[in-house]
């Protein structure tokens, strides 16, 4: 594994699973001696396959362990209305705490018509104009277990067609300094089929006015079937690096970073722009070895995340995947991933 993130992975175990419902994406912080998990729901009858973009609601779950089982505790963001950009739809989370405020990134959407209560619904072409529609949204609670109180506009828009981040913001992961200042990577692309990249943007405060470091994506491959999504970033007081995990997802049989579809890579910059990848980078596999002793190769290890100690430190990565050893065949279940990290 990644020579230069310095961790290898241990034991997995399954830290949150729902009765009834599929649930994806996760973002974990520790307060009080408990552990907080933020991630997204929708109910299981609906299916898999584009519910997430119609039915996903955020979630606030609780465990006494890192590993859990977490338990649920309640909705965090529900439909709100369709006049709101986030008002139909709530996915992709990203919990951080600064200063005692809590501040939740995530996407939002808003669409038109029925609502779709499983795939035979969804007319043609009604999933791409509702997945164009994707914007990062910010919620704000004075208290973990409180109220978070969310903005009515986007923190960041996608761009004009000059460039490649016009259709879409999603996925923020964010590094909160100890000033404040606040980087933010995003997803996005310029088109149906073109390549998925991330962009970066920069804030003075947590819930400040974002602008664009550079106009380029980060990480920017000439290779089209380079696709890269489910960014996790963090700032490393050690290292003075900005350190970044994502997902491989590269396309068409191509070798990719790691030679692994869907695995996670390592890289870091001293600028938030400039990020280097190693010759060793893969991070995880999506061949996981539980805390039984068991192994087991998922059909997907997606939307990672890190859980840090008080020094710093990564102590675990958490996951989305389910029963099914293809990619996206959850007919059965989808659930969190927790993967204990070991330092090499």
């Amino acid at each position: 594994m990644a020579k230069d993130f310095g961790y290898k992975t241990g034991a997995a175990s399954v830290a949150l699973k729902l009765d009834g419902y599929y649930v994806w994406d996760c973002s974990v912080i520790k307060l009080g001696g408990k552990y907080h998990m933020f991630s997204s729901r929708w109910k299981k009858e609906y299916g898999f396959g584009w519910n997430w973009l119609f039915n996903s609601e955020i979630i606030h779950s609780v465990s006494d362990t890192p590993e859990g089982p977490y338990q649920f505790q309640n909705v965090v963001l529900p439909r709100r209305g369709r006049k709101y950009f986030d008002g139909m739809n709530t996915h992709n989370t990203c919990i951080k705490e600064y200063n005692g405020k809590f501040y939740l990134y995530y996407m939002g959407t808003t669409y038109g018509g029925d609502i779709p209560t499983g795939e035979k619904e969804i007319p043609a072409g009604y999933e791409m104009e509702t997945w164009n529609r994707k914007r990062i949204g910010l919620a704000v609670a004075e208290d973990i277990d409180g109220e978070f109180v969310r903005r009515d506009t986007p923190l960041l828009n996608p761009r004009d067609c000059r460039f490649w981040d016009c259709t879409i913001t999603t996925n923020p992961s964010v590094a909160i300094l100890p000033s404040g200042k606040t980087y933010m990577i995003y997803k996005s692309r310029s088109g149906i089929g073109k390549p998925l990249q991330l962009g970066i943007a920069v804030a003075d405060r947590p819930d400040g006015e974002f602008r664009r470091l550079s106009d380029a994506p980060i990480l920017g491959f000439k290779d089209e079937d380079m696709h890269v999504e489910d960014p996790f970033l963090w700032y490393d007081e050690k290292k003075k690096k900005f350190c970044l995990i994502a997902k491989d997802d590269v396309k068409n049989g191509g070798y990719g970073i790691t030679g692994e579809w869907g695995s996670g890579f390592y890289a870091e910059s001293d600028d938030c722009i400039d990020f280097r990848i190693g010759k060793d980078p893969k991070v995880y596999s999506k061949t996981v070895r539980w805390a039984d002793g068991t192994e087991s190769v998922q059909g997907n290890m997606e939307r990672p995340s890190l859980l840090f100690d008080e020094a710093g430190n990564p102590t675990h990565i958490f996951c989305a995947s389910g029963a099914g050893k293809n990619p996206y065949d959850f007919k059965e279940e989808t659930f969190i991933v927790c993967v204990k990290l070991e330092k090499k």
